[in-house]
């Protein structure tokens, strides 16, 4: 099984480009706002043995129940992971998320505006505090399983070096940079994605 586990404030809908790529894929809707709401959400979503594919806090979301529960993630690929020590709070993690928002396809802005809306302020400003208190490094570090760090060369929310130290941390983890690509790399280049999750799919299979 392939989940697709999206980021803050958004919902399967964010999936709508790569999903078709991945025939056997599931996009999941998280719910809840804190870390472990969240991360019980998605042990409810998925089958033992899944291939987590994740953007941004949920990265964040699949790397917790990798530690958590080892024996439900056989593997994880993670586009644009949070949190950035760089911007270690809620404004600047807004600025650039404004910044970001200049650089992505113009066909996500509705899809993101419409989940936005939905899951309200107080759910979002919520699960945002609990992104910034993830201890993410550490967490990597006991995971066993592979890890593929994704990150757009233009995205300004998950940093080079953020992405090299988080491909770094995982015991089992490599960086790959999506050129041209900004925050939201599912959205935009979902075949180069597609050919990630796919790779690592088929090593895991051989192994």
């Amino acid at each position: 099984m392939i989940a697709l586990v999206h980021g803050l404030g958004l919902s399967h809908r964010y999936f709508g480009r790569l999903q078709p790529l991945l025939p056997n894929a599931v996009a999941v809707d998280l719910r809840g706002a804190s870390l472990d709401e969240l991360t019980a959400s998605l042990s409810l979503a998925v089958a033992p043995r899944a291939l987590l594919v994740a953007n941004s806090l949920g990265a964040q979301i699949a790397t917790e129940l990798a530690v958590r529960s080892p024996e439900r993630v056989s593997g994880l690929v993670l586009t644009g992971p949070t949190w950035d020590p760089d911007a270690p709070s809620i404004p600047e993690q807004f600025v650039r998320l404004l910044a970001d928002s200049y650089r992505e396809l113009p066909s996500l802005v509705p899809v993101a505006l419409l989940d936005y809306a939905r899951r309200g302020p107080r759910q979002i400003l919520g699960a945002a505090r609990a992104m910034l208190r993830h201890p993410m490094l550490e967490r990597l570090g006991e995971v066993d399983a592979p890890v593929v760090i994704v990150r757009g060369s233009r995205d300004p929310i998950c940093g080079q070096a953020w992405a090299e130290q988080a491909a770094a941390a995982a015991a089992n983890g490599r960086l790959v940079v999506v050129d041209g690509a900004a925050h939201a790399v599912d959205w935009s280049h979902p075949a180069v994605v597609a050919e990630i999750v796919e790779e690592l799919q088929q090593s895991l299979g051989e192994r």
